[in-house]
């Protein structure tokens, strides 16, 4: 069983310059699709990254004053937080939004007798929701899978109404490094994500025209015995690959067997280490833009959070 260890690293420092991912990192979505359908039974039982940055989420949304009436969670995958949702928010309607339709199936267990919730079987970059509807969006490790953070921020602006909330976490650039390493000395294919900095985000937010944005960020270290147990549990998660650039046919066992053994130079005290770089944040929105008024922040505006 992987052990977690997690702690607070850095906060977010000066921007630098966004730059858009390489092509070859660019994501199917029609993959990202179907690895989450078929993940949508074992994904319970691995999802402990999402637990983490749920309740991440969720104690930065404690101190937050927010009277909700239309939520929406994005990416909400089997709905795990779909029931806190309605208790932080007792008057609201909760809507969980997907791209997998098995794993609202899933999410449609979390759904009680007088709960308000319900459920959209969509993209989270072209949401059937009227503009600024909505008080408060969730999104909960969406962004990993999302090539394009300025498409995410323009919908989520869109549908945010005026002081709406937008919370979100995500993965970081140094995220899976070692497992990226690995695979890096065996071939020249694309096999593991590259995630968006914290400063494409950033600037991703302020140039669709959300508010305020604050980032900050934690480190999470997963530890596993072995390395068949790392591999169960990016498949029961969903984390396979889907980039547009993957090898289109099977790697070879002698490939495989090389990229192990890479994988286990980064090992400590017998057990494999991956690092996570886990990203928080949240903004507000707008509300309708008025051509008169409407002013654009450079994204080297956004503030550092302290603690």
């Amino acid at each position: 069983m992987p052990t977690k260890r997690a702690n607070v690293q850095r906060l977010f420092p000066v921007l630098k310059t966004a730059q858009p991912l390489k092509p070859r990192y660019l994501l199917n979505t029609r993959s990202v699709q179907r690895h989450f359908d078929r993940a949508a039974t074992s994904f319970e039982a691995a999802d402990f990254v999402h637990e983490v940055t749920r309740d991440g989420l969720f104690a930065r949304l404690e101190p937050m004053r927010l009277d909700a009436r239309q939520v929406l969670d994005l990416g909400c995958a089997t709905g795990a937080a779909l029931p806190r949702l309605e208790k932080r928010f007792r008057r609201a309607r909760i809507v969980g939004v997907d791209i997998s339709a098995n794993m609202l199936q899933k999410a449609q267990a979390h759904r009680g007798w007088f709960s308000r919730l319900s459920f959209v079987h969509s993209d989270a970059r072209a949401l059937p929701v009227a503009d600024h509807s909505v008080d408060l969006v969730f999104a909960n490790l969406l962004l990993p899978w999302i090539d394009d953070p300025a498409a995410i921020a323009r919908e989520v602006c869109r549908v945010l109404r005026k002081d709406g909330l937008f919370v979100f976490s995500g993965l970081g650039p140094d995220s899976l490094r070692e497992l990226r390493a690995a695979w890096a000395a065996v071939d020249n294919y694309a096999h593991v994500n590259e995630f968006p900095d914290m400063h494409n985000i950033g600037d991703a937010l302020v140039q669709s025209g959300l508010r305020d944005p604050v980032l900050d960020v934690d480190r999470l270290q997963v530890s596993y015995s072995d390395s068949a147990a790392l591999y169960r549990d990016l498949k029961a998660a969903g984390g396979r690959n889907a980039l547009t650039a993957q090898r289109k046919s099977l790697t070879g066992k002698q490939a495989f067997a090389r990229m192990q053994d890479e994988l286990w130079r980064f090992a400590e005290r017998n057990s494999l280490q991956l690092d996570l770089e886990l990203v928080y944040g949240h903004c507000w929105g707008r509300g309708p833009a008025s051509a008169a008024t409407d002013v654009r922040i450079d994204a080297g505006a956004i503030p550092v959070r302290r603690r």
